[in-house]
C-alpha cells in the first residue's frame, strides 16, 4: 500500500514538472523498460535514445493516466510503442517487408564472479543479442506476439500489415532465432569442453 501512495506522489510531483520526481520515476522503471527497449533495438545506446523519448512521452501524458490500471503496464505500452515508432522511422517502411537481412552476432562478456552465473549471463545475452540482429520487421513481430502477447491480428493493426505477413514474419523470426542459437550454443559448449 506505501509503493502505491508512494508512487502517487512520485506522478503528482511529475505532473507538476518537479525534477526530483521525475529523475526517481525514471530510475524506478528505468532498468524493465530498457530491457524492453533493448529487445526492439540492435545496440544499446538506441536502445538508450528509445527510453529516453518514451520517457518523454510518459511526462508529457502522464497527467492522463487514470489510475484504473497498472501503472506500470501503462508505461509498457508507451515504450513499446516508442520502440515500433523508431523501426518505422529507422528505414522506409521494414515492417512491411518479410526479406531477411544478413547479420552477425558479437561477443560481449557479462562482468560476473561466480562461473555458473557467468555462463549463464552469456546464454542470455547471446540469445538478447540473436533477437536484437533479426531484421527490424521480424524483431518487431517476434517482440509484440512473442513478449508482449499480442495476437497476430493486433500486431497487423499496430505495424499496418497483413495477418499473414505478421504469421509469416513470426515463423522466419524463430527459424532463424533457432539457426543461430544453435549455432553460438554449440560453439559455447565447444569452448566449455576445451
Amino acid at each position: 500500500m506505501e509503493n502505491k501512495e508512494h508512487l502517487k506522489e512520485l506522478i503528482s510531483g511529475c505532473v507538476k514538472n518537479d525534477r526530483r520526481s521525475q529523475e526517481e520515476l525514471f530510475k524506478l522503471f528505468y532498468g524493465k523498460m530498457l530491457g524492453i527497449c533493448m529487445r526492439y533495438a540492435r545496440d544499446r545506446d538506441t536502445a538508450e535514445e528509445m527510453l529516453q523519448e518514451g520517457f518523454i512521452k510518459i511526462f508529457d501524458k502522464l497527467e492522463a493516466f487514470d489510475y484504473k490500471g497498472s501503472f506500470e503496464g501503462w508505461i509498457r505500452r508507451i515504450v513499446s510503442n516508442t520502440a515500433i515508432d523508431n523501426l518505422r522511422k529507422s528505414k522506409k517502411n521494414p515492417l512491411l517487408t518479410d526479406k531477411d537481412e544478413d547479420f552477425k552476432l558479437g561477443w560481449s562478456d557479462p562482468i560476473v564472479e561466480n562461473e555458473e552465473l557467468q555462463f549463464v549471463g552469456l546464454k542470455a545475452e547471446i540469445a538478447l543479442e540473436a533477437v536484437q540482429n533479426l531484421s527490424p520487421a521480424y524483431r518487431a513481430v517476434f517482440n509484440l506476439h512473442v513478449m508482449e502477447e499480442y495476437t497476430h491480428k493486433e500486431i497487423a493493426e499496430i505495424l499496418g500489415i497483413s495477418e499473414g505477413t505478421s504469421k509469416s514474419n513470426l515463423s522466419k523470426a524463430k527459424m532463424n532465432l533457432q539457426r543461430t542459437l544453435k549455432e553460438k550454443f554449440e560453439k559455447i559448449e565447444d569452448i566449455e569442453l576445451e
